[in-house]
């Protein structure tokens, strides 16, 4: 056995295979795999072997789609089959609200270009005619659906790796994995150890056991999952005769998924009564056993089923497979170099492996070997979880995605479970005021405030939600008068150092300001792309506090440990300081009330250190909202205090709490973007309009300047621009198609209702050539075509913002 790799990859299930593959298919050809046992050893070698397109993020379709497509191209390189067959899925919806769901999701298709349609019931019964079609209002087709054979699907991937160079070395079990002072890792196992300058952790359901090796816990677990397959079906052989096969049926009534196999048909289920497998750790013996069959747990699913597709009453069972499989919180895998580790990698989580192996393959491959990947891949992206997260949250969470993997997913739901979990000194204080609650990256964060007599709940909905008049009133207070609002969920960064402000002229593509200012900046890649949308405040040559995303940390800081260097120290300080905003016509009213130092020449984008009520804090002119506003920051365990100071001087100035709903409709009338919506990877600052913050005559060479020029000589295709709709009932959500001419032709990137303009909003990507002020076009919304118009102003401003 070699002792030196560039790559060890410890795992040989189909992700472990796939990492290996496109690792030497980008050129990496000193790749290694281990595997304790043989390839396909835990969950891959029981899997039902479905594969399909559909997802709720649109990056993971497409990298679903990128998977699907893949297997031919594996059966050529290989000269093996992955018994492929492409019979199309039809995906059920029996309430109007999973209706809209799929017309949602067939909206997305239109731009990404996958070829789904929206079907009604007598088309569903042409397709599938086993299927007891009453009750049923429709269902999403699309004809990349399928299934196949995951051993034979396994070894192509083994197969191709190895012809490029790769090896993979069975029946070694790694039993330590230990980083070296230059980042790299010796990999021990019982045949010896290896010097690896990349380890990959993909052991699937040893991986949280794999990465508590290396000092780090991955939010994994793994879920019991039973699957029936029945003797020869009469009716299936009837298709067989004539030459067709079944296509799948998700039924997300019956929490099932029904497929042809052979003669017969294979059903799975995701049960409401499910059992997490393996709670303190799976155990090392285990791999290719089966757990005992449990039909107690699946028998009202069972049931439902009988009612769906009647067949199956009449069909003997022919085999029972239940086995476990790794599940993260929120069902997506967890990919990418894991943050505080260097050279160490995540391939793991992915429950969906002949869905999603291959772009989990494609995408950890060029991670690795080009240092970032071709499209955003926030949604598997392993620093999406923070280092707070643990068996204790992970747990209550898995279960909950795993009992709600085939419901309705709502954009504005909040799912109930291990909350409240992380919670600000604010929070009884905010409850007792009657706050809805959401959260972001596990900290409980207000939504909105319901007045006396509504309902402390908020409907989950397509369409406006019960929401809309709470927020109303919210944006009323502040544009009228004062709102308040708390800071918690930004995250925040002191930089400090004699290198400071050099290190982040190279990190930050944007102007670092002079001392008692405040800049707004893009952080880019090397490609050019946005990783970081950053408010940089300069307390000092030496001290500066960068404001971003709250849940963006991980992903932040491992960007920063990336590039750090020189005398210079980056801490997180993002729950160690917190406050507030203030935000209105009254702002300055109220903050000249409770500070003890002069502030009425306190310009826009100034930054302060004040004295505010007990309280030594950072003031910040600058606001989210578009009005005249403050950001105030305090150390947290000073919140309170600090909450007393305004709220008890507030009431003179007519000063009312608002949450995240209201910010997120108050931000629309001076258009200004989000991060994750209209700033992500995905995007440059060309087409974004991000690049007006770039400081282009600094003769530093930021990250991502050469990709940035050369964006400036060759204007970009599309740009991001703001639309005013005219929706029915439901707002722009994310990703509908924008129509001209009978084409699509952009897509949106959010949008909602701006409550003090009395219009609906969007934003979205145009060609360039194309936007003009006033250009009509056509957002598709829960499959209707809503006019709308392009604006290239802003809704409304604040003369006083800037004042």
């Amino acid at each position: 056995m070699k002792t030196t790799t560039h790559v060890c990859i410890i795992g040989g299930g189909v992700v472990g295979c796939s990492v290996a593959y496109h690792l030497t298919k980008l050129g990496w050809t000193d790749v290694m795999l281990l595997e304790r046992s043989e390839l396909t050893s835990g969950s891959t070698w029981h899997a039902a072997g479905g594969f399909h397109t559909l997802n709720g993020d649109t990056n993971m379709a497409a990298l679903q789609g990128y998977t699907i497509r893949l297997y031919r191209e594996l059966e050529e390189i290989t000269g093996l089959s992955c018994g492929l067959h492409h019979v199309g899925g039809l995906t059920l919806a029996d309430t109007p609200e999973r209706f809209d769901m799929l017309k949602a999701e067939r909206a997305k298709h239109r731009y990404m270009g996958n070829d789904t349609a929206i079907l009604g019931p007598e088309e569903i019964r042409k397709l599938s005619p086993i299927t007891n079609i009453d009750g049923i209002l429709g269902a999403l087709y699309d004809p990349l659906d399928g299934h196949l054979d995951p051993s034979g699907t396994t070894h192509a991937y083994a197969k191709a790796a190895r012809m490029a160079g790769a090896k993979i070395v069975l029946h070694t079990k790694v039993i330590e994995t230990n980083p070296r002072p230059d980042g790299t890792w010796d990999v021990v196992t019982d045949k010896g150890t290896i010097h690896a300058e990349h380890v990959v952790n993909a052991a699937g359901l040893w991986a949280r056991e794999v990465g508590a090796m290396a000092g780090c816990v991955l939010p994994l677990h793994p879920m019991e999952h039973q699957y029936i397959v029945t003797e020869e079906v009469p009716e299936i052989m009837a298709l067989l005769a004539e030459g067709h096969e079944h296509p799948h049926v998700m039924d997300p009534a019956g929490e099932s998924y029904l497929r042809q196999e052979g003669r017969g048909l294979c059903i799975g289920f995701y049960e409401q009564p499910c059992r997490p497998w393996a709670v303190d750790g799976t155990p090392w013996t285990f791999g290719h056993e089966l757990l005992p069959d449990d039909f107690d747990k699946i028998e009202d699913s069972i049931a439902f089923a009988y009612r769906r597709f009647p067949v199956l009453e009449r069909a003997g069972v022919k085999s029972v497979i239940h086995g476990p499989f790794t599940f993260a919180p929120d069902g997506n895998p967890l990919v990418g170099p894991v943050p505080g580790l260097r050279n160490y990698w995540s391939a793991c989580g992915v429950m969906a492996g002949f869905s999603q192996g291959g772009g989990v393959g494609l995408m950890l491959a060029q991670w690795m070997v080009e240092g970032e990947t071709e499209r955003d891949v926030m949604a598997m992206d392993v620093a999406r979880f923070g280092r707070w997260i643990g068996p204790g949250y992970t747990l209550p969470k898995v279960i909950e995605n795993y009992q709600t993997r085939f419901s309705v997913s709502y954009p504005n739901e909040e799912k109930p479970a291990a909350r409240p979990h992380r919670t600000t000194p604010m929070y009884d204080t905010f409850d007792a005021m009657g706050a809805v609650w959401g959260q972001q990256y596990g900290l409980e964060v207000v939504n909105y405030f319901a007045g006396a007599g509504e309902n402390r709940y908020e409907t989950p909905s397509f369409r406006r939600s019960n929401a809309f008049d709470a927020t109303a009133r919210e944006v009323q207070a502040v544009r009228t008068a004062v709102g308040i609002n708390e800071l918690q969920n930004f995250g925040k960064y002191r930089v400090t150092g004699r290198d400071a402000r050099g290190w982040l002229d190279h990190v930050m593509a944007g102007r670092i300001p002079a001392p008692g200012r405040i800049s707004l900046s893009p952080m880019l890649s090397e490609k050019g792309r946005i990783v970081g949308d950053f408010t940089i405040s300069c307390l000092s040559e030496t001290e500066f506090q960068l404001t971003a995303s709250y849940g963006a940390q991980d992903y932040h800081l491992r960007w920063f440990d990336k590039w750090l260097s020189g005398d210079v120290h980056v801490a997180n300080i993002s729950d160690t300081r917190s406050g507030f905003q203030i935000a209105g016509p009254r702002a300055r009213d109220l903050l000249a009330a409770v500070a003890r130092q002069d502030v009425s020449d306190m310009a826009f984008m100034d930054v302060r250190r004040l004295t505010i009520g007990l309280s030594d804090a950072i003031v910040q002119r600058v606001s989210y909202t578009g009005d005249l506003g403050y950001e105030i920051y305090v150390d947290t365990l000073e919140q309170r205090a600090l909450w007393r100071a305004l709220w008890d001087k507030g009431q003179d100035f007519g000063i009312k709490p608002f949450g995240m709903r209201a910010m997120m409709s108050l931000r629309l009338d001076r258009g200004f973007g989000s991060w994750m919506r209209e700033f992500s990877p995905d995007y440059t600052p060309a087409e974004t309009g991000l690049d007006r913050f770039i400081a282009w005559k600094k003769p530093v060479a930021f990250i991502g300047r050469q990709a940035a020029e050369a964006a400036r000589t060759a204007p970009p295709a599309r740009r991001l621009t703001q639309f005013l709709v005219d929706a029915a009932d439901a707002d722009v959500v994310a990703y509908e198609p924008i129509w001209l001419d009978g084409a699509v032709v952009g897509f949106c990137t959010s949008g909602g209702y701006s409550h003090w303009t009395g219009q609906s909003t969007a934003f979205g990507f145009l060609p360039s050539e194309r936007i003009m002020d006033g250009l009509p076009v056509e957002i598709e919304i829960l499959g209707e075509m809503r006019p709308a118009r392009v604006v290239t102003s802003p809704l409304w401003e604040d003369p006083r913002m800037r004042a």
